[in-house]
């Protein structure tokens, strides 16, 4: 049985077809259906991004690729928010900045910032308001588990 393709206005053509093909023969575009699959299709993504850039071809296949991967991570790994401790901790070290320096750039108490950091509470709006502030990030990532 022969199935005709859909007429398309996109084509690859020239170089950028050939890489495209050669990689899809060497590593077909096709859901990622188990852990050593998706070794495999990350192992093809580092290669390719090893290479530094990519000509069109590798660069549609990489998407693909991609995309796949992220469909099957998506399914099978998901990943738990950032409690407010660790988001706390994380915007500290990035920072590079003490508890207490940032109780006092910030202008939160001591007691409040070590209590999100011990877990022992969550970010209240006027701390999110602070802390977005001081880290000049959009408030909405501190939100992320209201």
């Amino acid at each position: 049985m022969t199935t005709k393709a859909a007429k398309s206005s996109f084509r690859l053509k020239g170089r950028n077809r050939d890489s495209y093909l050669e990689l899809v023969l060497a590593f077909p575009l096709a859901s990622i259906q188990s852990e050593a699959h998706l070794a495999e299709a990350q192992g093809v993504m580092d290669s390719l991004l090893a290479q530094g850039p990519l000509d069109g071809g590798a660069e549609m296949y990489l998407d693909a690729l991609s995309d796949l991967v992220g469909t099957y991570e998506d399914e099978h790994h998901t990943v738990e928010p950032a409690s407010d401790a660790e988001m706390l901790r994380h915007f500290m070290d990035a920072k590079g900045v003490t508890q207490i320096q940032l109780s006092r750039e910030a202008g939160l108490s001591k007691s409040s910032i070590s209590e999100v950091l011990a877990g022992k509470k969550p970010f209240s709006r006027q701390m999110m308001r602070k802390l977005a502030e001081f880290f000049q990030i959009d408030v909405g990532i501190l939100a992320a588990n209201l």
